[in-house]
């Protein structure tokens, strides 16, 4: 079954992060989208971008394209985003794919899951900036989030990288009516992710997501990059497999199950 599915990128990303995925999506018959943030990319205003902003880039996209029966897939900083996102277009959305993402609690912003160390080192960024942005310094990037690729590559997917609009992370966000929405919802959980501690993606913040669909497969936190044809498949997989049971999936050593939060 051919599906719709919009792929929303994460941190210091464009949806340009998504193009080795969605042509793997395109080549098996799905109809993938990866808008790009506002205030994210090259060439763009960033200051004042706030993640409400971000949030109406994706819905006037989804509006615009007239998209419907929509998987809707957030990585990372995008997790927050495609929770919003539900919130105004539920009626459009079949499920949410959260890949190794942020998944907030109500009232809560993007840096109040993140360690206080990162935090600090993103503010001062900022606070240094011309715009209120900062860009990730490389040796995290290279030791936690693409460590599984040749330097060279993760290099030169660092170098396309451009600085994050600060105040994002600051926008505390009510998520009453995403938690009270029945949209079905799997996690897709990097085993080699380092972006952020152990436990902290899962089951750190997917336990707050009640009953959803795990699947594991192994890479790093930027397995678009390194593992995107696995990648495509995953969110194929878990999407099309019947919400509410347990899935094994023998291949690529990935399993799929039920979890639900206490």
């Amino acid at each position: 079954m051919r599906k719709t599915i919009v792929l929303v990128h994460g941190s210091w990303h464009g949806g340009w992060a998504w193009n080795a995925v969605a042509h793997e999506l395109s080549r098996k018959g799905h109809y993938p989208h990866a808008p790009t943030l506002a205030g994210h990319g090259p060439n763009t205003n960033r200051l004042g971008i706030t993640h409400k902003d971000c949030v109406d880039s994706v819905t006037a996209y989804i509006r615009y394209h007239q998209l419907k029966d929509i998987i809707l897939v957030g990585h990372s900083f995008g997790g927050s985003v495609v929770q919003k996102v539900v919130e105004q277009l539920s009626d459009r959305i079949e499920s949410v794919v959260f890949v190794d993402a942020l998944i907030l609690a109500d009232s809560q912003c993007v840096f109040d899951n993140l360690p206080v160390e990162y935090v600090a080192a993103f503010n001062d960024l900022a606070s240094a900036s011309s715009d209120n942005t900062m860009l990730i310094p490389w040796e995290i990037w290279r030791d936690s989030f693409m460590q599984d690729t040749p330097e060279s590559v993760a290099r030169s997917i660092w170098e396309q990288l451009t600085p994050e609009p600060n105040q994002v992370n600051l926008d505390k966000l009510d998520l009453k009516r995403f938690y009270s929405l029945d949209v079905p919802k799997s996690l897709i959980f990097c085993r080699q992710d380092k972006a952020l501690p152990q436990g902290h993606f899962h089951p750190g913040m997917s336990s707050r997501l009640g009953a959803f669909k795990l699947l594991e497969m192994d890479g790093s936190h930027e397995a678009m990059f390194t593992r995107p044809l696995e990648l495509a498949e995953n969110i194929v997989e878990v999407s099309l497999e019947g919400h509410g049971r347990a899935v094994a999936v023998g291949k690529r050593n990935a399993t799929c199950s039920i979890s639900t939060s206490s």
